[in-house]
């Protein structure tokens, strides 16, 4: 019978286009059975000290528990390793590190069936999901920042995610009213038919009021959605927001666990739930979650913003789920997506498709994370 022989995390470091060609970090990990099956998993830790803390919990923490045991069952040895971390983790770099081995065994579990995941979770959903272009506006000028935007529908994306106040050279994210102008001018450039997402995102601090007039007014323009417009513990103001509002409310990207997700949900103050396999606790994590969505009658968004190993594990979530309704893709190439895998995910005519082959269904250039590693 197969066993589990090894365990090595990888600490990357690369920079992206879609990000400003900042640099980002991640942490890969490689599980290699006794017969020689390669898994693959990611946990995105992002900063330097939070990648080296991943890194020691998965090889020191987490490793020690699942050596030598069958690979078959990622649900039985997600258990074990999460009643390892109960001091220390409920969620944090501890859902990194567990998020990490747990995609890596749903790898390998799905190479010894012979099966993608997609089916080991019960079989397709969908038979494909509208592409986004998850993007951020980091433009000098307001007509530069419309000009990509609207160049991604003419790439052949269904959608766009537009995340304000990012690094880069653009203010937007900034002003409440030239956010509003930016939408009512990308808006005007695209027409009436096309689908366009605002991630407020992290470095925007607005007030309910400011919350609820700025959603009304981008509201005007017929957003898909608003997302993390109010800090993420901020209840009180979300279900002043929602009340107000007749945007979809999107939230839950810096949830780490099943529980922390069943709350929020429970609070009825969103209608999508962001949700990261390499951030969740895995992909056992995020069935948790995508269960608890469809009880409530709620969108799952899969977040994919990292490398294709994360896109992959995403993709068979997303197509596996019964709540979600698109997909979201890097529109910039950046190796770890392009050059990770030898069949990077993409679009075909606007749409993402099944990966067909077994497990995560990509096979990883181990030369290229020996070169990206720090």
């Amino acid at each position: 019978m197969s066993k589990i022989a090894r365990v090595d995390a990888k600490i990357l470091a690369y920079p992206d286009a879609n990000d400003f060609n900042n640099i980002r970090r991640t942490v890969l990990v490689r599980v290699e059975t006794s017969d020689g099956i390669a898994g693959w998993g990611e946990g995105i830790a992002m900063w330097p000290e939070a990648c080296k803390a991943t890194a020691l919990i998965v090889e020191e923490g987490l490793a020690p528990l699942i050596l030598g045991e069958d690979p078959s069952n990622p649900r039985a040895l997600w258990r074990k390793m999460r009643g390892q971390t109960w001091w220390y983790g409920e969620g944090g770099i501890a859902g990194f590190a567990l998020s990490a081995i747990d995609m890596a065994l749903w790898d390998i579990a799905g190479k010894v069936a012979g099966k993608p995941i997609y089916e080991m979770l019960g079989g397709l959903s969908h038979e494909r999901l509208p592409a986004n272009a998850s993007a951020h506006v980091n433009k000098a000028t307001m007509a530069a920042c419309v000009d990509e935007a609207a160049g991604f529908f003419q790439a052949g994306f269904n959608s766009v995610k537009l995340g304000l106040a990012k690094k880069g050279l653009s203010d937007i994210g900034g002003n409440p009213d030239k956010d509003v102008a930016f939408i009512a001018a990308l808006r005007a450039a695209v027409g009436p038919d096309k689908e366009i997402l605002v991630d407020i995102g992290n470095g925007v601090r607005w007030d309910v009021e400011t919350a609820i007039d700025v959603t009304r007014r981008m509201g005007e323009y017929g957003i898909g959605w608003i997302e993390e417009p109010l800090y993420p513990t901020d209840w009180d103001g979300y279900r002043r927001l929602k009340a107000a509002v007749d945007v979809p409310i999107a939230a839950g990207e810096r949830e780490w666990t099943a529980a922390g997700y069943k709350h929020l949900l429970e609070a009825g103050i969103v209608d999508v739930v962001g949700v990261d396999p390499a951030r969740v606790e895995g992909i056992t994590g995020f069935s948790l979650v995508d269960d608890l969505a469809g009880e409530h009658e709620k969108t799952v968004n899969a977040h994919a913003w990292s490398t294709a190993v994360t896109t992959a594990a995403s993709l068979h979530l997303s197509l596996a789920s019964p709540n979600t309704r698109l997909f979201e893709l890097k529109p910039f190439e950046v190796a770890v997506q392009q050059d990770l895998v030898s069949d990077p995910i993409w679009h075909v005519n606007g749409f993402v498709y099944p990966i067909g082959r077994p497990g995560l269904g990509i096979s990883v250039n181990e030369d290229l994370v020996r070169q990206l590693s720090v």
